[in-house]
């Protein structure tokens, strides 16, 4: 079966000759660097750097960031493009690898930045030569970013960082972390700040590699942060304005994963679509028995809506609508959908769907996570809900 063209957008109105080339150079990067090496870099359990170098010197990093550092001053459906491409690579390891880095760390400094800190870290960031992470999550606040432990206190002309950060992609082998922290005041929401704090600071150490299910080809740790002193220069925006900063960038990560999360579920419809075009079982084609080809085009179907809302969520976030409850949506739609994608394409290939040297096996360890990661679905839900009534 062939592979459909990368400008698959055309009858969408909402995308450019310029968002269609930057499809097709994306995924021509994706077939001649990424694939040939991927196995490998799930068994290191990291993606090299060299790599986002590569993508760096491609333009690729720095799609919504402005040309002065190095940028291209495109829109969210440029970053939709990136997402959703990056997601049908077929390997979670490398996509958000290089997500986090260029649409869940970077908009942190990008948004709320001095023009010296921009200017300092910036340019290195888009180019690919230092990897860029953000540490907000701790083993006893996921979601619930208001509870969190880690705190910062004054001491002379800086602050002093203690606490403990959990889950963090590109934890190993980042440069700069953007770190949120309780700084004091009144109000659960009024008193987290962002710092910026740099590999080797006295004080901050990567404490461990953590393991994980799925996206083996990213590296995820855990950071522990001990009397760290991060001078006055380094901290990223205004004192006590931390948690709105981290919602805000929020919405731009619940689109980046929906986009990355549908890529990946069109990408194992095609590659199951093959399988059962080609399998035979009692003397015919899987793709004869009724119930599985109707089963696809129900999956296509529901992907193709999907798809659709990321769209048109994308264009009008691009306006500057307000789109809160809706990407509250998406990510819940998305999240839930890969999974049930990935279900079904893992029952179709039978028992090589559960063998490791099937992609759709490690696209479905993959996916388990696009219903946690960037607020759980159940979140989500209530985030959806609180908008209804």
């Amino acid at each position: 079966m062939n592979t459909p063209p990368a400008d698959t957008t055309r009858h969408f109105p909402y995308f450019s000759d310029e968002h269609e080339l930057l499809r097709r150079q994306i995924r021509r990067f994706i077939e001649e660097r990424v694939k040939p090496d991927a196995d490998a870099w799930e068994e290191a359990g990291y993606t090299p750097r060299e790599i986002l170098r590569e993508m760096g010197e491609l333009g690729f990093l720095g799609i919504r960031y402005q040309p002065e550092y190095g940028g291209s001053a495109l829109d969210t459906l440029a970053t939709v493009v990136l997402a959703e491409e990056l997601g049908r690579s077929s390997y979670g390891g490398f996509a958000i690898t290089v997500l986090v880095h260029t649409d869940m760390a970077s908009p942190h400094l990008f948004h709320a930045g001095s023009r010296d800190q921009l200017g300092r870290y910036m340019p290195d960031i888009i180019a690919g030569r230092r990897i860029a992470a953000v540490a907000m999550t701790e083993p006893g606040a996921g979601s619930d970013l208001a509870s969190m432990r880690t705190s910062a206190r004054r001491d002379g002309k800086g602050w002093r960082l203690n606490g403990t950060k959990m889950f963090i992609t590109n934890g190993v082998r980042g440069d700069i972390y953007f770190v949120a922290a309780k700084t004091g005041g009144p109000g659960r929401n009024r008193n987290v700040s962002m710092f910026i704090v740099e590999k080797g600071a006295p004080g901050f150490t990567v404490s461990r590699t953590l393991k994980k299910h799925g996206w083996l080809s990213s590296d995820t740790a855990e950071l522990a942060f001990e009397d760290c002193f991060v001078p006055d220069e380094n901290l990223l925006g205004e004192e006590g304005r931390g948690f709105y900063a981290l919602m805000k960038n929020l919405q731009n990560e619940r689109i980046v994963l929906s986009a990355q999360a549908i890529g990946e579920a069109s990408k194992a419809i095609e590659i199951t679509l093959d399988w059962v075009t080609q399998r035979e079982a009692f003397g015919e084609p899987l793709w004869q028995k009724q119930a599985i080809r109707q089963r696809l085009a129900m999956l296509s179907a529901k992907v193709e809506a999907a798809r659709a809302f990321i769209y048109n969520i994308a264009w009008r976030d691009s306006l500057g609508h307000q789109v809160t409850k809706e990407v509250s949506m998406l990510k819940a739609l998305c999240g839930t959908l890969v999974n049930e994608v990935m279900f079904d394409c893992v029952q179709f290939h039978g028992g090589m769907g559960y063998m490791r040297e099937s992609a759709i096996e490690r696209m479905a360890r993959d996916a388990r996570v696009q219903a946690i990661g960037g607020g759980a679905t159940e979140v989500m839900l209530e985030e959806v809900a609180k908008r209804l009534a």
